[in-house]
């Protein structure tokens, strides 16, 4: 129940917040709450299963393509877009998975980066539609949910706010079902759990496939939130930038990836605005944060003062 009330508290805090932020800053975390949604997708495959993948940007980018490339082309209501985006994440994610759980550890790692590898060829190659590099800016026209106008900031950031906490609240489910506590089992001794019963690759089939459907929602939702469709999303950087989040903020915590990507965001943002060396301050950070807590914000909290942080 504390861990109910913290997660609860802090959806009441980023309410809150959208009343009284400035302009800019409303912005950005409207930004930051979906890109930690996506965060919190890669944490329930690396942080509670333990699995390690380089991929997860051909989620994301299916999720965003799916749902921009409805609505551009086949002329369909949003919402349909967002659903079909969802559904293009699931279905890529249960064909990934089926072919990488064959590997184990850094194979599995690999194979997942060779599979968004041929993702992002394949947006370049179907640059047609895709527009590839360049990417495409879906209209205010057609960024209207149920009478809703996605692109007024006032709509976005509570579009955004939905999301985030409708996927935090399933991942708190997820994790403290018993389903949840064998992904955590897998985790610490796969070979233990399938002496224990459990059918150790169905229940990984099932993380990844969760995985990439949050992913994917959030890559949909980025699409019609902030109107722009790019293979930018598909490369490798957007594949190792929810690790670092995940990293940073505590893996295997339902509230770490949020503070990871917030962290990240205003860390770069802060420090561009001093020098155009930022990533070289966010690399200072990022190893100081390693050696003094490594197990990342929320992991770190958990460790000291905090056991029942979930």
């Amino acid at each position: 129940m504390r861990g109910l009330g913290l997660h609860l508290g802090l959806i009441a805090l980023l309410l809150a917040m959208h009343f009284v932020l400035p302009a800019y800053h409303h912005g950005v975390l409207a930004r930051v709450m979906v890109l930690a949604t996506y965060a919190m997708g890669y944490n329930l495959l690396f942080g509670y299963t333990g699995l390690l993948s380089l991929g997860h940007a051909m989620f994301f980018a299916a999720g965003m393509y799916g749902a921009g490339l409805t609505v551009r082309f086949l002329g369909i209501d949003p919402a349909l877009g967002l659903a079909a985006g969802i559904a293009a994440g699931t279905a890529l994610g249960l064909a990934v998975g089926l072919l990488a759980l064959r590997t184990a550890g850094v194979a599995f790692m690999i194979v997942t980066l060779m599979f968004a590898q041929a993702a992002y060829l394949g947006i370049l190659l179907a640059g047609r539609w895709t527009r590839g590099d360049e990417g495409f800016v879906l209209q205010g026209a057609e960024r209207v949910v149920f009478g809703l106008d996605l692109s007024d900031a006032g709509i976005r950031y509570l579009a955004a706010l939905a999301l985030f906490a409708g996927v935090m609240l399933l991942t708190l489910r997820v994790v403290g079902l018993p389903s949840g506590r064998v992904l955590v089992a897998i985790r610490e001794n796969e070979e233990r759990a399938r002496l224990l019963g459990y059918d150790t690759h169905a229940h990984k089939l099932y993380a990844v496939a969760l995985s990439a459907t949050v992913a994917a929602s959030a890559g949909a939702a980025y699409a019609l939130l902030f109107g722009y469709v790019g293979a930018t999303f598909a490369s490798v950087q957007y594949s190792i930038l929810p690790l670092l989040w995940v990293l940073l903020g505590g893996a295997g915590t339902v509230i770490g990836p949020f503070l990871g990507t917030l962290l990240m965001f205003y860390l770069i943002d802060i420090a561009s605005g001093f020098t155009p060396a930022y990533m070289l301050v966010a690399g200072v950070a990022l190893v100081l944060l390693t050696l003094f807590a490594p197990q990342g914000l929320a992991g770190e909290l958990r460790r000291r003062v905090a056991p029942w942080l979930p």
